[in-house]
């Protein structure tokens, strides 16, 4: 038996924004907040109409929260994988020799960010895919000299 594997189509990709549109908050006095310097938004899951009505009361499940820190852009799922508590109101903090993680505000549970790992348990957050790609040429409008990318972001391909 064949096992197929769901693959992602062109349109999974979402447009969050130029690069220059995230502060990056590892330069941040306030102890890096992710809220101060982040983006979320909402893109569900499914491609039913009825459940993916925009609204500004989305489930969190639904949401991805896009922040730089230390030159680095990250995607991850706004929900904390431990208790569902929205991580755009955590701290990020740096990991020894590693790279860098967040902190949930309710439980303090940390999450590795270019992993996913938690310190405790089983428990992973869902890591996004990030690209950087040119933004469309538009001959009147173009500056000479910019070299400002756009930020995308998909959900990761299911296996």
């Amino acid at each position: 038996m064949e096992i197929s594997k769901e693959q992602n189509k062109p349109e999974d990709w979402h447009l969050v924004g130029p690069v220059s549109a995230f502060r990056d908050i590892g330069q941040d006095e306030k102890g890096c907040r992710v809220l101060s310097g982040c983006k979320t938004l909402s893109i569900p899951k499914t491609d039913d109409p009825e459940k993916s009505r925009g609204n500004r009361f989305s489930d969190l499940s639904d949401q991805v929260l896009v922040f730089k820190y230390k030159g680095f852009l990250h995607a991850i799922d706004n929900q904390c994988p431990h208790s569902a508590f929205p991580l755009k109101q955590g701290n990020v903090f740096d990991i020894e020799d590693l790279g860098a993680g967040i902190r949930c505000f309710r439980h303090g549970w940390r999450f590795d960010l270019f992993t996913g790992k938690g310190d405790r348990g089983s428990h992973k957050l869902s890591l996004w895919d990030i690209e950087l790609r040119d933004p469309p040429s538009l001959e009147t409008d173009e500056i000479p000299g910019s070299t400002d990318k756009e930020v995308w972001v998909r959900r990761p391909p299911q296996t």
